[in-house]
């Protein structure tokens, strides 16, 4: 027990007299940087990290304050007969009327509604799941109680402002519209109880779920996620990506608690853009960004001027959790996250360290072979499409990273592309190829793998032409 308390005591060590040289790149000096980080390294080896691949000791999911429903049922490994818990009926409710402006035009606008019940908060602020309540309504206040008075949910995310910035968030959610995406009905301010405090209400489309919860469903119960239901989450979530990035926006924050599902119809949606950023060429960013279990290697390494890849990598962790039901790299620090990829994905060569911070060009690592993913996920059986995409996701050297759109034209989706494809329960999947015209013009080669055939025909009734839709000359060269 004391010979495995010392390893775990020398394990948690790893890399600590390094951690400036991570987050302070350009600030330390090359030559003691080697020194301290060749060390680290050394006990990284000494450690055995190139041992069975398994989660650190009390590496934990943070706790998702977002409750959701409670008494949520357990669900199968099909959804066969889910249903959500009824609603709270409430004997009194208060009526509460704001002057807000539209999502999207920016017009002014009535807004009333009555709180239900918070789903979430954190150091940004509350999320409350709201009713709107229809005009007609509104005359009899106290008599508001049937679900017909109220048949409109709404989620409204308030934020404490800083006066000396634009919110970006709201910036970004009134620029960005995808079924993949949640909306922005509405936002309005209103002052928080100290002096000179004002808070932004984002009042924003309803979900029922986060992708975390449900996933913890699935291993309270001792079951897996369907594979099939991974697949129809995961291409969401790309597809959501690929848009986005299009238009220069990095999510930056990409987990199972900002992705929402509807479990019933597998819709799933992008939420929570308080830390996304339209990046600009030779613009720095800061690198202490996304939640540690999902934070790409280049941003542990301190990189400065990173790009959108940085969600793919997140998304291949949030793919790999789905399968094994647990984060894949659970790092206790942010240091010990560069450790927990090594263990899996095994030492970055110098041309892929100096891909993610030239800094680190010259500093030798301790070799650690890659662990095959039937290793990784020995308690399922992966596809090799499977496994195939997850490598492409978690490139060391970011610009060699898939795209969204490269991930979902990948082989491990095709049976969504099937026309016989239907979820567990025998219904309909949710509308995975109504491409809008923008979506079409991002990777044009890729098009006629996207669209089967049987989905062509609703964009001729949309009146678009696919076959206008073609590679430009650098694609056709690549």
């Amino acid at each position: 027990m004391s010979a495995a308390l010392d390893q775990t005591a020398n394990r948690k060590g790893i890399f600590s007299s390094a951690t400036s040289l991570l987050f302070n790149a350009p600030k330390v000096d090359p030559q003691v940087a080697k020194t301290n980080l060749n060390a680290g390294t050394a006990a990284v080896a000494a450690a055995g990290l190139s041992a069975a691949v398994a989660n650190p000791a009390g590496g934990q999911l943070m706790i998702d304050r977002a409750s959701g429903y409670a008494n949520y049922p357990s669900m199968n490994a099909n959804y066969a007969g889910f249903q959500a818990p009824p609603e709270i009926q409430h004997p009194k409710v208060k009526l509460i009327t704001v002057l807000a402006s539209d999502g999207k035009s920016g017009e002014s606008m009535e807004l009333a509604y009555v709180n239900h019940k918070v789903i979430g908060n954190g150091s940004f602020g509350v999320v409350n799941h709201v009713k709107l309540v229809e005009p007609s309504s509104r005359a009899s206040a106290t008599n508001i109680r049937s679900s017909e008075e109220m048949n409109v949910s709404a989620a409204i995310k308030k934020v404490l402002q800083d006066k000396r910035f634009k919110n970006r968030e709201l910036q970004i959610m009134r620029l960005v519209s995808h079924p993949n995406i949640v909306g922005l009905r509405a936002f309005f301010y209103s002052n928080g109880e100290k002096k000179d405090e004002v808070y932004l209400n984002l009042v924003l489309e309803y979900m029922p779920e986060t992708l975390y919860r449900a996933n913890r469903h699935y291993t309270k119960a001792g079951q897996s996620m369907p594979i099939l239901i991974i697949k129809l989450y995961i291409y969401q979530v790309l597809r959501s990506l690929a848009y986005i990035h299009s238009l220069g926006i990095c999510h930056r924050d990409i987990k199972p608690q900002n992705l929402l599902v509807d479990p019933v119809s597998g819709i799933v949606k992008l939420c929570d853009f308080g830390s996304a950023k339209i990046l600009v060429a030779d613009e720095p960013n800061i690198s202490y960004i996304c939640s540690r279990y999902y934070r790409a290697p280049e941003l542990i390494f301190g990189c400065t001027n990173y790009g959108v890849s940085i969600d793919m990598w997140s998304t291949g962790c949030v793919m790999s959790e789905l399968m094994l039901g647990s984060p894949i790299f659970a790092g206790e620090s942010s240091v010990d996250q560069l450790v927990e990829i090594i263990k899996i994905l095994g030492t970055p060569t110098c041309d892929q360290v100096k891909s993610m911070n030239e800094n680190y060009a010259a500093y030798n690592f301790p070799i650690i072979k890659a662990s095959p993913w039937p290793k990784v996920f020995r308690n399922r059986q992966v596809p090799t499409d499977f496994g195939n995409l997850l490598s492409r996701m978690f490139e060391y050297i970011p610009k060699l990273r898939a795209t969204a759109m490269d991930a979902m034209s990948a082989p491990f989706f095709d049976e969504l592309r099937l026309p016989t494809c239907r979820l567990p329960n025998g219904e309909k999947l949710p509308e995975l190829f109504d491409f809008s015209p923008l979506e079409l013009s991002i990777r044009p080669d890729l098009n006629a793998t996207l669209i089967p055939p049987h989905a062509e025909e609703a964009f001729q009734l949309r009146g678009i032409s696919l076959s206008k839709f073609q590679p430009s000359p650098d694609e056709k060269s690549a």
